[in-house]
């Protein structure tokens, strides 16, 4: 198991590589000789039929899941021996009655004192700096089991941008959003990859946001079935195959 970070070897941006991946929990081989590039700046949507091995993937890279193989990390000028990686699991299901807020939950992300002591002034202005990334100051006060799936996404993103992180992971972060809010989230991925010039890396099943926002699109079934453009993924017969589709884009 390798991962590592290099300088230089990718032309004049930073990239994530994964070469011949593979993972095997007790017996059962999940993801076998799976290869990638991903260039910084690019958002690259892993899609997939349930149980493909999509999130395994993710906890891979993630260094959350022993695999065999290589994942490394380059940029030019940087000296770091690891990547800085933000993170947004599935979404987490949160009590409505639960009383805390989202600044109760920055704070026990960010600080050691204990919420319950409320925010200092220094805190409470680097949360709403956190979420104005995301355009969300005004849920600074909001309880987290209140918020919609789009609201809740945001908060958990400005949680993953804090620090910046060369590389951003999201596994299915449409899940629970509805289409009004599906289109208001993928135009800020679209703005924080560019403004902030990092990678985004995420699984979904919604097929209908890869053409527009997708730069590449990678079919996974245990291995990379595909791999390309949204339009050459989406009208590959793997593509079909493994969705049992017709034809054409879905």
């Amino acid at each position: 198991m390798k991962l590592f970070f290099h300088g230089g070897g990718c032309g004049d941006s930073c990239c994530l590589r994964v070469q011949d991946l593979s993972v095997t929990i007790g017996s059962e081989r999940i993801l076998h000789n799976v290869n990638m590039h991903v260039h910084c700046g690019e958002l690259v949507a892993l899609i997939g039929p349930n149980g493909a091995g999509k999130s395994t993937f993710l906890k891979a890279v993630l260094g959350q899941r022993d695999y065999d193989g290589v994942i490394a990390f380059s940029s030019p000028g940087q000296r770091e021996r690891r990547p800085r990686i933000g993170y947004v699991p599935q979404s987490p299901a949160f009590d409505p009655g639960d009383p805390v807020c989202v600044a109760d939950l920055f704070a026990c992300c960010m600080s050691k004192r204990p919420a319950f002591l409320g925010l200092s002034k220094a805190m409470r202005t680097k949360v709403l700096e956190c979420l104005e990334r995301v355009h969300g100051e005004d849920l600074i006060d909001k309880r987290v089991g209140t918020l919609s799936g789009g609201e809740l996404q945001r908060v958990l993103l400005a949680l993953a941008l804090e620090p910046l992180p060369n590389i951003l992971i999201l596994d299915e972060p449409l899940s629970g959003v509805d289409a009004e809010g599906t289109g208001a989230l993928m135009e800020m991925l679209d703005e924080i990859r560019k403004t902030y010039d990092l990678s985004i890396l995420m699984t979904t099943h919604d097929f209908s946001i890869l053409d527009k926002y997708a730069d590449q699109v990678v079919l996974i079934d245990r291995t990379v079935l595909s791999q390309g453009s949204p339009q050459d993924v989406l009208d590959s017969e793997a593509f079909r195959r493994v969705f049992h589709r017709g034809g054409g884009k879905s």
